[in-house]
C-alpha cells in the first residue's frame, strides 16, 4: 500500500475503540509505508497514521477489488492501489488515528510495548536484566509484552522447549547462561514462525488468505499427551493466567 491514495474510506459496527476522525478527512491523504510495532500495524500517512489491531478474531484481506461487505466487515480503506478490510467477528480489533506517533493517542496503546525481537535492539545483556526484575513465571512474563514483544502463546511454550526451561520457572531465578539460551530460541522460533508463515490452528490467514504452517513443526504446543520429540517423554499441559501452557517434564527443567 505505500505510495497509495486513500479514495474512501468505510465504517461498519462501532469496533473497541473509535476511529478518532471523521472518514472523510483521510480521503486525498496518501500512504507513505505501512510498518509494525507489536501487536499494530501502523500506516504512516501524509497527515497522521492509522495504528490497526487484530484483536482476538479479527483478520485483514487486501486485494484489488472487495466484493460486498458482509455482517463482520467493520472498516474498509479504499486506495487506488487497492483496498483493505478489516474482518473481526468479535469486534476487539480497532482502527485508531493519531496526529503523530508520539502524541498520547498512540502512545497509549504503543507507549508500554517492549523490544522487537527480531530487531538490533533485542540484546541478551539486557534482556536478562529485565528477567532479574520480574517474580512472575517467565512464560507469563513473556505474554506480558512490556520486556519483548511478539512472544504470543504458541512462541513463548516452544521457544521455553528449545531453551530448556520450565515455563513455571519464576523469571527473576534464570541465570544469565539460561536467559541467553531463551534470548536465542525466541529469535529462532520466531524467525522460524515468519519463514513458515505463521500458525494456522483455526482460521489464521494472511492479507492474501493463505495459511501458516509452523504449527505443523510445533514440539510441545497443543501436543499434550503424546510423546516429546527429543526424549520421548509425555507432554504436559497447564493453565497460566488462563492461557494453556504445554511443556516436556524432562527437557525443560525449573
Amino acid at each position: 500500500m505505500a505510495g497509495a491514495t486513500i479514495g474512501s474510506v468505510r465504517l461498519g459496527l462501532p469496533l473497541r475503540w473509535p476511529l478518532g476522525i471523521a472518514p472523510e478527512q483521510l480521503v486525498g491523504r496518501q500512504v507513505l509505508a505501512v510498518r509494525r510495532r507489536g501487536k499494530y500495524l501502523l500506516l504512516d500517512l501524509s497527515e497522521g497514521l492509522l495504528l490497526l489491531h487484530l484483536g482476538m478474531s479479527g483478520s485483514l484481506l487486501f486485494a484489488a477489488e472487495l466484493g460486498a461487505a458482509g455482517r463482520h466487515d467493520h472498516f474498509e480503506l479504499h486506495t487506488n492501489q487497492g483496498s483493505l478490510r478489516l474482518h473481526d467477528p468479535r469486534r476487539f480489533g480497532a482502527v485508531v488515528f493519531a496526529p503523530a506517533e508520539d502524541h498520547a493517542t498512540a502512545q497509549k496503546l504503543l507507549g508500554h510495548l517492549g523490544v522487537e525481537p527480531l530487531e538490533g535492539g533485542f540484546d541478551a545483556v539486557r534482556f536478562h536484566q529485565g528477567l532479574r526484575q520480574r517474580q512472575a513465571p517467565i512464560k507469563q512474563v513473556l505474554l506480558a509484552g512490556d520486556l519483548v514483544v511478539g512472544v504470543g502463546n504458541i512462541y513463548a511454550s516452544e521457544a521455553l522447549f528449545l531453551a530448556g526451561i520450565r515455563p513455571t520457572t519464576r523469571a527473576q531465578r534464570l541465570s544469565r547462561a539460561r536467559a541467553q539460551r531463551l534470548h536465542a530460541a525466541i529469535c529462532q522460533v520466531l524467525q522460524r514462525a515468519v519463514d513458515t508463515g505463521g500458525s494456522t490452528l483455526r482460521d489464521f490467514s494472511n492479507v492474501q488468505g493463505e495459511a501458516g504452517h509452523f504449527q505443523q513443526e510445533a514440539m510441545v504446543y497443543a501436543r499434550q499427551g503424546q510423546p516429546c520429540r527429543v526424549c520421548g517423554s509425555t507432554i504436559r499441559a497447564l493453565r497460566q493466567g488462563q492461557r494453556s501452557t504445554f511443556f516436556c517434564p524432562d527437557c525443560q527443567r525449573p
